[in-house]
């Protein structure tokens, strides 16, 4: 079974770099100088921003379906292009935590959830994708709850 992990698009999020602390609090938004690592995983290149390094942490839409399944939450976002991509890899920030993973059918609606360790995952999204009702998988991290990414079955 062969499965896609990829970051979100940095382009929305491109101009927040820019914007004042002042700016983003008015948006909800703020930026956070990382103390120590792992903290901060970013959900673009799907890693962990280094010591030092400024972030936004910001609300994010990651479930839009107009569900009982909608859902948002805090994300921390780096200044990078580098977003992440690969089939049949669990990047590093996914690798190092444990994750909620949740299965939703093509009508947006829960039908798998399970609990693994990153570096464990393969398997559990492997049995998740064997359910052909499976459309997408959303991985969660579990201990914050946040959304941590979209895993898509790839070809």
């Amino acid at each position: 079974m062969t499965f896609q992990i990829t970051g979100l698009d940095p382009a929305p999020f491109a101009h927040l770099h820019a914007m004042s602390d002042e700016q983003l609090a008015t948006g909800g938004a703020q930026r956070v100088r990382v103390a120590q690592k792992p903290a901060a995983p970013c959900r673009i290149s799907l890693d962990d921003a280094e010591i030092g390094e400024n972030v936004i942490l910001l609300n994010y839409t990651h479930q839009g379906a107009e569900t009982p399944y909608h859902q948002q939450g805090p994300i921390f976002i780096r200044e990078t292009n580098a977003r992440f991509a690969a089939k049949n890899v669990v990047p590093p920030a996914l690798a190092r935590r444990t994750l909620s993973l949740r299965g939703f059918d093509a009508d947006n609606m829960m039908i798998e959830a399970d609990l693994a360790e990153g570096a464990e995952a393969q398997r559990l999204i492997e049995r998740f994708f064997a359910n052909p009702d499976v459309a997408y998988i959303h991985a969660h991290y579990a201990r914050r709850g946040c959304f941590a990414a979209l895993i898509e079955r790839s070809a």
